[in-house]
């Protein structure tokens, strides 16, 4: 074998990063694509115009990267991350977004993504985005950066926290019932269970019911299906 063969085999043995997007625009999907199709180490293998149809299909394309828009119909961007996850242990998410909005950064990073990238970066802070992330490494926009020293500062409390009825009241949100219905379920007035819910929100350091619902997903205390 001649020495030359030795060292380009490396580089020939090389697997491109496999990727998603997930975006309800048509035309950013295809401006995206177009930029990445012009380096041979990407290969968009799925486009997916909302997270309901990302998930489904996440398996069987076993993506490494999944570029995911903030806001689109249907799952919000935190259960559309937490279900990519679910479907492909090890993907990374960049959010790639022309939202800057502080809570829901927290809620994207919070659910597991790593990287958050805004549209307005030029073509070569998206290509640098993807191989940051493909690789395990984040890449925070500057806004994103201070949500995470947020987070740092701020950590999740643990559910051994919560009273016994707070911790019922967490199971049925996450559930998806409305405060009435848990009303109902508990014997407890509405008002109650929106007492419950204020004092759950405060000792998670979470923000709205969408993050008790991912929260109580990651702690196995319900069924992500």
């Amino acid at each position: 074998m001649s020495v030359n063969a030795v060292l380009t085999r490396p580089e020939q043995e090389l697997q491109p990063i496999r990727i998603i997007l997930v975006d309800d625009h048509a035309i950013v999907r295809e401006g995206v694509r177009a930029v990445l199709e012009d380096h041979a180490d990407f290969l968009v293998v799925g486009e997916f115009g909302n997270g309901g149809e990302a998930i489904a299909a996440a398996g069987a394309l076993a993506p490494n990267v999944a570029l995911v828009d903030l806001k689109m119909p249907g799952l919000t961007a935190p259960q559309t991350i937490s279900g990519l996850l679910a479907q492909v242990p090890g993907l990374r998410v960049l959010v790639f977004t022309s939202f800057g909005e502080d809570a829901l950064i927290r809620a994207t990073l919070d659910a597991g993504a790593i990287g958050y990238l805004l549209k307005d970066a030029l073509q070569h802070d998206l290509v640098n985005a993807i191989r940051s992330v493909a690789s395990g490494e984040a890449f925070l926009a500057p806004a994103a950066q201070r949500q995470l020293m947020e987070l740092l500062r701020k950590p999740h409390g643990s559910h051994e926290t919560l009273t016994a009825r707070e911790s019922d009241v967490l199971r049925l949100i996450a559930e998806g019932l409305s405060n009435k219905q848990i009303g109902s379920r508990l014997n407890l007035t509405e008002g109650t269970v929106k007492g419950y819910v204020s004092q759950i929100l405060a000792k998670l350091h979470l923000d709205d019911r969408t993050q008790i619902a991912l929260y109580a997903v990651r702690q196995g205390l319900v069924s992500s299906s």
